[in-house]
């Protein structure tokens, strides 16, 4: 075989090769942005390295899947409803205490699903953004505020707004049909 024509086929094999691994990081990235919607560009922005931060988020979906995480029964889910309207009604009378029962609610919500809830915060809210990317940032914001507010440093406003924020992850998580990834994928 002429040197030529062998040199062509060790360039086309590599340029195949290059291409193909460009094409599977592209699928993997273009997999991971659709999963994780804005926690994805979070988690980019925050790590400062795109590979980084899918490195990331693959380790959160393959922790998410070692969880068991289990649907409410009926009145499981009629019980954490109205201790919501409950601590939501709270709220007009004293603010910060109704925003530390969210939190606390929010939070036994949490470990009845199956979700940990004795990592770290950061751990713990990079669990739920496998499930609920949506409102991940959202349960961030509000346990900011709910730290401020244990501090005395929150305004009602701010309360206000964490309480809207804990709203929003509750309605995911009192979620009874047991397939997390639908929310995941809207």
């Amino acid at each position: 075989m002429d040197t030529g024509v062998l040199i062509a086929i060790l360039v086309v094999l590599v340029v195949v090769a290059v291409a193909a691994v460009l094409l599977t990081r592209r699928r993997r990235t273009d997999r991971l942005r659709q999963r994780f919607g804005p926690e994805y560009e979070r988690t980019v922005s925050r790590a400062g390295d795109r590979r980084a931060a899918e490195a990331d988020l693959s380790a959160r979906a393959q922790r998410r899947q070692e969880l068991t995480i289990v649907p409410l029964d009926p009145a499981a889910q009629a019980r954490y409803e109205q201790e919501w309207r409950t601590t939501q009604g709270r709220f007009v009378d004293d603010p910060a205490g109704a925003t530390r029962e969210a939190d606390t609610l929010v939070t036994r919500l949490m470990r009845e699903r199956g979700y940990p809830v004795d990592d770290d915060f950061e751990r713990q809210a990079a669990v739920v953004s496998v499930d609920h990317p949506k409102v991940a940032e959202d349960y961030r914001a509000a346990h900011a505020v709910y730290r401020a507010n244990e501090k005395g440093l929150a305004s009602t406003d701010d309360l206000r707004q964490a309480f809207v924020h804990y709203r929003s992850l509750f309605a995911q998580l009192l979620r009874v049909d047991g397939d997390e990834r639908k929310e995941a994928h809207q």
